[in-house]
């Protein structure tokens, strides 16, 4: 059952190959080729447009919560500045700190 399964698989692939080389033979039809050339700019210009339309909906939603955001970390800083300055100090201390340990060969 098996070598009948391969033998039928191996007479198809070998019929493929040969339809493949005939059609490769024919010369290219420029009707054919314009078409083909404008179906696909016209697919290309559809999905950049949807893309677009994606990304300015995202890139909208992104800027509205970076405001938020802002605005919520500015009243933060307004209620307790030295708080908010010691915190900051300390960050950057300890960037500071993991950065030069970095830099240095062990």
């Amino acid at each position: 059952m098996r070598v009948r399964f391969v033998l039928l698989l191996l007479f198809v692939a070998a019929a493929a190959r040969a339809n493949f080389r005939e059609f490769k033979e024919f010369p290219p039809d420029p009707k054919i080729e314009y078409a083909i050339r404008q179906t696909a700019e016209k697919v290309l210009k559809e999905s950049v447009e949807t893309l677009k339309a994606q990304t300015r909906a995202y890139t909208d939603n992104a800027g509205e919560h970076f405001d938020e955001a802002q605005r919520y970390v500015v009243e933060r800083v307004k209620e307790r500045p030295v708080t908010a300055t010691l915190a900051g100090l300390g960050v950057g201390l300890l960037l500071g700190l993991l950065l030069a340990n970095r830099s240095q060969p062990r």
